[in-house]
């Protein structure tokens, strides 16, 4: 399995990304999230979810374990594909997508192509309290703290800290204050971690 490449971006688009990894360019199908997170990189790091189906073997690429985990946790939604999972992380930001869930906002959910009543209801329900509840603890995160803790996480992330550390000495500054904005979050977990 496939975990992530590493490799020169060769050719990118808002659909796709080509990354060229010793001599082989993968083509990675990419939400316009990824796109601006890659826009004008020579080189990327790319995570990747493997979709192998009887006619076709899809790579498909994220920026962030933020963004693959919400990938990975809609397309477990019986109804919602790779395809369907792809659109809605370009159409909604991924932090508002989690907030559309956990708020039960039909609407928004509808608001994307592809995305009916049903299914946007189908969502709510399989995901709300997966994606509201904070690993390990069990513990819900009110919405706006969940948006600045997974900004914070994803930052700690990418400068090189292990995913569960810093998710704990997050968690507990938010214990503390609730209020706290990303950058004072990073700052104060760089001095604990």
């Amino acid at each position: 399995m496939i975990d992530y490449i590493t490799g020169k971006v060769t050719e990118l688009n808002p659909a796709y990304v080509v990354v060229e990894c010793n001599g082989i360019g993968y083509n990675i199908n990419i939400s316009l999230t990824t796109y601006a997170a890659l826009d004008k990189s020579v080189t990327c790091k790319i995570l990747v979810h493997e979709s192998i189906r009887e006619d076709a073997y899809l790579l498909f690429g994220f920026a962030s374990e933020d963004e693959r985990d919400l990938f990975r946790q809609l397309i477990s939604v019986s109804g919602v594909g790779a395809g369907t999972a792809r659109m809605m992380l370009s159409s909604i930001r991924p932090a508002d997508l989690r907030e559309a869930i956990i708020g039960g906002d039909v609407g928004t959910l509808k608001g994307v192509k592809g995305i009916g009543l049903k299914t946007a209801q189908r969502i709510i329900i399989d995901l709300k309290d997966k994606i509201g509840k904070h690993v390990g603890s069990g513990e819900i995160i009110a919405l706006s703290d969940n948006t600045a803790r997974e900004e914070s996480l994803s930052a700690l992330v990418m400068l090189g800290f292990a995913r569960s550390s810093a998710a704990k000495v997050i968690d507990n500054l938010l214990r503390e204050n609730k209020k706290l904005q990303v950058e004072e979050i990073v700052r104060r977990a760089l001095k604990l971690l």
